[in-house]
Order: C-alpha cells, then sequence, then structure tokens
C-alpha cells in the first residue's frame, strides 16, 4: 500500500512543455499518478517524460496539436492505451494575448480561442467517458477534471478583451460540466491564478506588449504554487469536491 494518494491513477495534463502544465505534471508525479505529458513542443516533452521517469514516475510524451480535433482524440486514445485508464485530467494549455482590440490583429484573437477553448472542449469530450469509467472502477471512486482559468475570467480588465472572453467562458463550461456529472463522481474544478512568474508564461505563449506598472513590482505567483492547488484538489477524499479556487499573489490588489 503506497500512502500516495494518487499511487495507481493516471493524470493527462495539457500545456505540459512550460509552466504550469509542466509544474503540475511534476506535482501529481510526487503523488504517485502516471503523467501523460500533451503539448507541441515535443523536445521539452520528452526532457520532462525522462526527469519524471528518472525519478520513478511512470511517463509520456505525446507531441500534438489540441486545437485539431482529430489529434486532440488520438492523444487521449494514445495516453488511454499506454496506461489504460485515465483519473485526472488538468486542461492546462492557454495563451494569454495583452492588448487593445484595436491594435490586435483578428489572427492573434483566432489563436487564443483556438487554444483556450477550442482545445479544452476537445481534450475534455474525449476524455469523459474515461473519467466516468475511472470513477466507477478505481478504488478511489472518484476522477478529476481541472481547468486552468485565470482571474481574467472573474474580474474584465481593458486590454485583455477576448482573452477574458475565453476565461469568463471556461467558468461556465466548468460549472455546467460539474452539475451535469455529479452522479457520476468525476468532479469538475477550475483553479483561477493571478499573476504568474512572468517568464514561465512568455514560454507558455503569452504575450506581453502593454506595461503594467501596477503588478510588475510584486512578487508573482510560481507555476509551482497553482501545481500545489491543482494536487490540494485532486487528493481529497471523494466526498470532498473543491469546485473553484482562486490563488493570488500576496501583493496582488485585483
Amino acid at each position: 500500500m503506497s500512502d500516495r494518494p494518487l499511487h495507481g491513477a493516471v493524470a493527462l495534463v495539457t500545456g505540459a512543455s512550460s509552466g504550469i502544465g509542466a509544474a503540475t505534471a511534476r506535482r501529481l508525479a510526487r503523488e504517485g499518478a502516471a503523467i501523460a505529458l500533451l503539448a507541441r513542443r515535443g523536445e521539452r516533452l520528452d526532457r520532462l517524460a525522462g526527469e519524471l521517469t528518472t525519478a520513478g514516475s511512470q511517463a509520456i510524451a505525446v507531441a500534438t496539436d489540441i486545437t485539431e480535433p482529430a489529434l486532440a482524440y488520438q492523444a487521449v486514445e494514445d495516453a488511454h492505451d499506454r496506461f489504460g485508464r485515465l483519473d485526472v485530467v488538468v486542461n492546462s494549455a492557454g495563451l494569454m494575448v495583452l492588448d487593445t482590440a484595436l491594435h490586435t490583429p483578428i489572427e492573434e484573437w483566432d489563436r487564443m480561442i483556438s487554444l483556450n477553448v477550442s482545445a479544452l472542449v476537445h481534450i475534455t469530450h474525449a476524455a469523459l467517458p474515461y473519467l466516468i469509467d475511472a470513477a466507477a472502477t478505481s478504488p478511489r471512486m472518484v476522477s478529476d477534471l481541472i481547468n486552468v482559468g485565470s482571474l481574467a475570467g472573474r474580474i474584465a480588465r481593458p486590454i485583455g478583451s477576448v482573452y477574458s472572453l475565453t476565461r469568463f467562458g471556461l467558468n461556465g463550461f466548468t460549472e455546467s460540466l460539474r452539475q451535469e456529472l455529479l452522479s457520476d463522481r468525476v468532479r469538475v474544478s477550475v483553479v483561477a491564478p493571478g499573476t504568474v512568474d512572468a517568464t514561465e508564461r512568455d514560454a507558455h505563449g503569452t504575450k506581453r506588449d502593454v506595461k503594467r506598472p501596477v503588478v510588475d513590482p510584486m512578487t508573482a505567483l510560481r507555476p509551482a504554487d497553482v501545481a500545489d492547488a491543482i494536487a490540494y484538489i485532486v487528493t481529497r477524499e471523494r466526498h470532498v469536491a473543491v469546485n473553484e479556487m482562486v490563488i493570488r499573489a500576496g501583493g496582488q490588489t485585483c
């Protein structure tokens, strides 16, 4: 018997090549889960999979573009085929473009919607049957779907109109799924971080063209801080559901 709460479970993490996704993969692996790593950047995924394997975990790298429905479905299938089950899905892949509507090319908005909305829907739809099965058959008797959102899904600001569109939409999608899946014992949660370390966000695809002097001087959250929150949610006993968690840096005012 392992003292790690996710021993025997399998977690799939999107956006796992950097930032919150990579930190979450490491954190869930420490809790005992086998990890399927999804992202576009194969070399980064291979390095992370090797790191986790060296540390004694099971991990596979699936380099793919989950904005394409067929590729997203195939990635979920590959993960399930490799490990035989799927207990936790963390939709961490995301893109933030900050600029005014007037000055943002429509192609940037389309890219953001494709990753923040379409990819999320593709992975979720493909994974739901496996999550339902895992909740019914695993010793934990519960499974988890975590959508990583943002404070921009709660507070709309200038220079982030379409980003807020994607994050407000994520919140509504998550809450509706939560209600739909109650009887299947699939817990559905949203984690909404505030300002996260800029270096990691840039590596995760973030564009930061606009100076933000109010928040830049403070100590931002680290990706590992968000990963800790996700690990907390998915390691609760099955009668406990943490459906929404907002995380701010200590110095963030809004």
